[in-house]
């Protein structure tokens, strides 16, 4: 599984339900948080190595009513500190 970040836009007043819609209705949803800044949400999804990243998100993220832009990050490694 490969993890990508991506950052969306949303019309005013829709951020809560875009993110509802993704929460239902996307599986590689892992979380979705809601931010500050030139950009409403911040998605975090798991998608299958041979998955298309511009494609699923073109369809999958771009296509739930109420998104305006997005901005996807690609990720390589993963870093974790000591929990506890």
């Amino acid at each position: 599984m490969k993890a990508i970040f991506v950052m969306i836009k949303c019309e005013m007043g829709a951020a809560y339900r875009v993110a509802r819609e993704m929460a239902d209705s996307i599986p590689e949803l892992s979380e979705m948080h809601s931010t500050s800044g030139q950009y409403d949400l911040l998605g975090k999804f798991y998608l299958e190595p041979e998955q298309d990243i511009g494609l699923f998100v073109v369809e999958r993220v771009q296509g739930v009513a109420g998104v305006k832009d997005t901005y996807t990050l690609q990720t390589f490694n993963a870093f974790s500190g000591p929990r506890g």
